[in-house]
């Protein structure tokens, strides 16, 4: 049995990949759905049908203020979460 240190290296080393590493490509995948955070909340609520629940609609809004997120991009659509509520 090796000692520590030497055992630790040699994990190290099986993790590792041998030879020249390329970037590829550099880029950003954005779907074409975006909503502005102020709105996605409204969003959402409207779509699930649950609009009348008011305090968690608060709740939301006061979340969306706090996070500081702009923007949120989606790739489903309002058509596609209608015809299958249960993903939303």
């Amino acid at each position: 049995m090796g000692s520590i240190p030497a055992i630790v290296h040699e994990i190290r080393c099986t993790q590792r990949a041998h030879g020249p590493a390329a970037v590829l490509a550099i880029g950003t995948a954005n779907p074409k759905n975006c909503f502005l955070q102020e709105d996605y909340f409204d969003f959402y609520l409207r779509v699930t049908k649950s609009e009348h629940l008011t305090d968690v609609k608060h709740k939301l809004r006061t979340l969306s203020e706090k996070c500081g997120t702009k923007k949120r991009f989606f790739h489903h659509t309002e058509d596609l979460l209608r015809a299958h509520p249960e993903n939303s």
